[in-house]
């Protein structure tokens, strides 16, 4: 069973950047459909992207197209997430699973901005 971990996350100004990384362990992210999912206070989850990681299609959730950038680095078995010109709406916490619903997702990180 792969296991993920998420990391990168932290508090910024409103207009800044982050990249989230998503390590996988105990097997091999290549070749299948990955998400990155995000999980706001008081809110359910939410799918943000999708890619696969063989051939490199994406889809982004309409709140952060332009926004968001999903890639995937299978020589190092990880696939990230660029946030650019983040927003206050953007605060949530932030996984990837192997699907939509956050299966199989890790502990999650933490993304907050505030000015």
């Amino acid at each position: 069973q792969v296991q993920l971990v998420e990391s990168g996350g932290g508090s910024v100004q409103p207009g800044g950047s982050l990249r989230l990384s998503c390590a996988a362990s105990g097997g091999t992210l290549s070749n299948r459909w990955m998400y990155w999912v995000r999980q706001a206070p008081r809110k359910g989850l939410e799918w943000v992207s999708i890619i696969n990681t063989g051939t490199s299609r994406t889809s982004y959730t309409d709140s952060v197209k332009g926004q968001f950038t999903i890639s995937r680095d299978n020589t190092k078995n990880t696939m990230y997430l660029q946030m650019d010109d983040l927003k206050s709406e953007d605060t949530a916490v932030y996984y990837c699973s192997r699907d939509r619903y956050g299966s199989g997702r890790g502990q999650g990180t933490q993304v907050i901005v505030s000015s």
